[in-house]
């Protein structure tokens, strides 16, 4: 029976009261709330780091993390709804699909849980659920969210590791409500220790809030990951 309160209330706790309504509203998303989130909008930017973390990119693409294309007033949708995986938990879908050129989407795919181990939010990159990374969340002075990427760890099968942050990046993210401009701003970038900034984008967004109590299949993970 999943809680009462959404991923995202249980892990921020009586800060979450602090967000701004629109904040509430759209990371109130569950199942006991009953209703997903889907924002449309336009990536003002999208940035990449210099030629060399392009392979990288190009690595990420293949199970939608990261992509190497860069860009401006790039349209997009954002897309979360909540489910119970099949291990029991409530997850949350947060797919962006970005309509880089005329001919071409890439997605960004993450799906996410609250840990009640480790007390925090848990988020699994891509389609196969490999890149397991930690998220710390909080609440700024304009009742936005700021959330913050840390330690990351590896699954396949019987293969497990803390995976080398020489190889990959963290994620910085801030999300807030314009009063004035009735929309969303969110702004992220991900930088790895030595070779500075990898990928980013900033962009704003609108949303709507349907009514449902499971995912579209087409936004769930190929394959789903127990361990945290």
């Amino acid at each position: 029976m999943a809680e009462q309160r959404g991923v995202f209330e249980r892990a921020l706790g009586d800060d979450f009261e602090r967000l701004h309504p629109m904040m509430r509203r759209r990371f109130g998303v569950g199942l006991a709330a009953g209703y997903g989130c889907v924002g449309e909008g336009t990536m003002l930017e999208i940035r990449r780091g210099a030629w060399w973390v392009r392979p990288f990119l190009r690595f990420g693409a293949l199970r939608n993390i990261m992509f190497p294309e860069a860009g401006s007033n790039v349209p997009f949708r954002i897309e979360n709804y909540p489910y119970l995986d099949r291990f029991g938990r409530e997850t949350v879908t947060f797919v962006r699909t970005m309509q880089v050129t005329p001919r071409r989407q890439r997605r960004f795919d993450a799906t996410m849980i609250f840990s009640e181990r480790e007390r925090r939010v848990i988020d699994y990159l891509g389609t196969h659920q490999h890149l397991v990374v930690d998220l710390d969340l909080a609440v700024d002075e304009r009742g936005g969210l700021r959330l913050t990427s840390g330690a990351q760890r590896f699954y396949e099968g019987p293969v497990a590791f803390a995976f080398p942050m020489l190889f990959s990046g963290n994620a910085s993210l801030t999300e807030f409500y314009d009063d004035e401009r009735q929309c969303y701003v969110i702004d992220m970038v991900v930088r790895n220790r030595f070779l500075g900034a990898l990928f980013g984008y900033r962009g704003e967004f609108t949303c709507e809030f349907p009514e449902c109590d499971d995912a579209p299949a087409r936004l769930k993970p190929v394959r789903e990951e127990a361990r945290e």
